[in-house]
């Protein structure tokens, strides 16, 4: 099996920059969501550290010769050590940068990242914050991650609470992000991975404007996962785009046999780092954004 990607993100009806970055590492197979946050316009410093990081950090690993910068967790596969490895050294980047700059105090990012093993037959997914991976198959679409919110940990801690209850809490406030504190807790799972599967990563810009039920009809009915991501995107504007929206979809396929005729994916020419907004001419206003909590407490996403 391989993976073949495309992406796309869009700064939405309501913001004047975006804040949101995504990388496909094609060779590699990896690919990564990041929702940035701050003031100053710093959410989209963080979310750029984080993708650059983790690519950086995989590029470099190539070589035999790469010192880890952490602990390599022999009770984990390669995969989920160099996935685990590369969220931290984007933490610890953002971490510093936010020490040393008084633009970027106080910023932070989600990130979600998924990265493919075709010899093992893996999907493995790392996840920080509320960014999300989905998956869709034979008709059914399944969240493979579970948002890092208050609404969520209220939930665990209290599963009894009523709709009116859950009403009453905050929505846009996140426990846990890249940036928070000097050490980050990760969330990393492997899926067992069939031809024909569809995973999708995506931003709360999208996640919070659409359906589950609108993304598996858009990305089952789609003719190309190119076409998925403009009309998941065109779809999260067309209910308000409240937010900066970025979707990238990565499909399983059977490997060509050898010496035959290779399809070739628009994701197979993506530059390794996309961020540009497919709505840079918008100039409406940007929402104004919380004060920044000091690290480690929740915080509020614009």
């Amino acid at each position: 099996m391989r993976a073949v990607a495309a992406g796309l993100t869009d700064v939405g009806l309501q913001r004047d920059h975006n804040e949101d970055s995504f990388a496909i590492l094609q060779d590699h197979e990896l690919y990564i969501v990041a929702d940035g946050m701050g003031g100053h316009r710093a959410g989209d410093v963080a979310s750029k550290l984080a993708t650059e990081a983790i690519v950086d950090f995989f590029r470099a690993t190539a070589a035999e010769d790469f010192t880890w910068p952490f602990h390599f967790d022999s009770r984990m596969s390669e995969e989920e050590n160099r996935l685990l490895t590369g969220i931290k050294i984007a933490n610890r980047q953002i971490v510093e940068r936010s020490s040393r700059s008084r633009e970027c105090h106080g910023m932070g990012t989600t990130v979600v990242g998924a990265l493919f093993s075709g010899r093992k037959g893996k999907m493995y997914i790392g996840h920080v914050g509320d960014s999300r991976a989905y998956r869709v198959r034979g008709g059914e679409i399944r969240q493979m991650t579970r948002d890092h919110s208050l609404v969520n940990d209220y939930l665990l801690a209290m599963p009894e609470l009523t709709e009116e209850q859950k009403s009453e809490l905050p929505k846009n406030v996140i426990t846990r992000a890249l940036g928070m504190q000097e050490h980050v807790s990760v969330d990393l799972q492997g899926d067992d991975a069939t031809i024909g599967d569809c995973y999708v990563l995506c931003s709360d810009g999208l996640s919070g404007m659409i359906e589950d039920s609108e993304i598996l009809d858009i990305v089952s009915k789609s003719p190309s996962i190119e076409e998925a991501c403009r009309k998941l995107i065109a779809l999260a504007n067309e209910h308000g785009g409240e937010d900066n929206i970025t979707a990238v979809l990565v499909r399983i396929e059977e490997e060509p046999s050898p010496g035959g005729t290779q399809k070739v994916s628009l994701s197979d020419t993506l530059p390794t780092t996309l961020t540009a907004s497919t709505r840079q001419g918008d100039t409406k206003p940007d929402d104004a954004h919380a004060d920044t909590p000091p690290a480690g407490e929740a915080k509020p996403k614009s």
